[in-house]
């Protein structure tokens, strides 16, 4: 079966989508029954990422933005024209070209710009259309968990059939990080003991609720929080006495900096799926998260929840694991819920959804 996947987000700083392109194009490489291809339409960024094999990478020098708003208003032009030919397409990011032949695959990995549209930027608000035009006509959709798959369903009064749930992994490597040494600590501000915060920094990760819940507790009670991701829009969170402020790191550096945290703090106020909590149960980690369904889902009994809108509770949580000593029992408990996320079985769901598109 030859595929030809969206790659664009491999593109610049691989947040979540980037990892799970990633991750679902190494894992589909292994299986025999599959050959994966990757495009990308961009004016920039357009070299191959070393990561993806000689041969297996597709630019088309075409601006991705202008090309979504053609597609919104015409549905022109077609895979077809655009792109070598395969047997399935597959939209790893909400949207891609239509398709004349080929059976369409569309990952929705939320309704974020449905449900929460203050929360998300200006760009996708306005893709919300192209968004449910092409999830309502794609052979199969394909959710990162059973949350969104029923939101997807409702939302737009899908065939429940049609939509398939496909969760996502955790690297193996996160199971063997460690955490930052002395020096590299001294060098970047980061105290010995912290709190840790992953995120680009836009509202519907929360990142200020956290900083005052975190100023509200007071110092004596909590521990620093350092706070690491991209710049986004929206609020932006400064570093002050007691907030440490990193920009994106590499994947190494992130596994170390999660492995050291005392605990992962992810308040976001909606999440498809949360990979970050999964690879900080996997690197031994204790997760305070929101009490959201999708988090709920992946997290098990494994994790602290909270309503990460209620400041006062989010403060008596920050206190709370701030006092908290190691659990080894819940670390293993953690570790194990995390190694049964696995991007083989991702891969494996995607393939049989790929089987259903080709169908009909």
């Amino acid at each position: 079966m030859d595929v030809i996947l969206d790659g664009t987000p491999l593109l610049g700083p691989r947040t979540g989508i980037g990892q799970y392109v990633a991750h679902l194009y190494q894992a589909l490489r292994t299986r025999p029954d599959v050959v994966p291809r990757l495009y990308a339409f961009t004016i920039r960024h357009g070299s191959r990422p070393v990561d993806v094999q000689p041969g297996d990478w597709v630019r088309r020098t075409a601006p991705a933005r202008i090309l979504q708003r053609t597609w919104a208003a015409t549905a022109w032009p077609p895979a077809e024209l655009l792109l070598p030919s395969g047997d399935v397409l597959h939209a790893t990011n909400f949207t891609g070209p239509p398709a004349r032949r080929t059976p369409r695959v569309v990952t929705v990995h939320d309704l974020a710009f449905s449900r929460l549209p203050g929360t998300v930027h200006q760009r996708t608000r306005r893709l919300s259309g192209l968004i449910e035009d092409q999830a309502a006509t794609a052979a199969a959709v394909l959710t990162p968990t059973h949350a969104v798959r029923d939101e997807v369903v409702e939302h737009l009064a899908l065939d429940p059939g049609r939509v398939h749930v496909t969760p996502l992994g955790v690297d193996p490597s996160w199971s063997r990080a460690r955490p930052p040494t002395q020096a590299w600590r001294a060098e970047n501000g980061v105290p010995a003991d912290y709190l840790l915060a992953v995120g680009t920094q836009e509202p519907r990760k929360n990142l200020t609720a956290l900083v005052q819940a975190h100023a509200a507790a007071g110092r004596s009670r909590v521990l620093p929080l350092v706070v690491v991701g991209p710049a986004g829009w929206g609020d932006v969170v400064r570093p002050s006495q007691d907030v440490v402020v990193l920009p994106y790191q590499p994947a190494e550096t992130l596994r170390s900096l999660v492995a050291g945290a005392a605990a992962l703090v992810f308040p976001s106020l909606y999440e498809g799926f949360g990979l970050p909590v999964l690879e900080a149960l996997a690197a031994g980690t204790r997760v305070l998260a929101n009490d959201i369904p999708p988090l709920r889902e992946v997290l098990g009994p494994c994790a602290d929840l909270v309503d990460a809108t209620d400041i006062e509770a989010l403060s008596a949580a920050l206190v709370a694991v701030s006092a908290a000593g190691k659990d080894e029992e819940a670390r293993q408990r953690g570790r194990e819920r995390a190694a049964t996320f696995t991007w083989g079985a991702c891969a494996e769901a995607t393939v049989q959804a790929y089987r259903r598109a080709l169908v009909g």
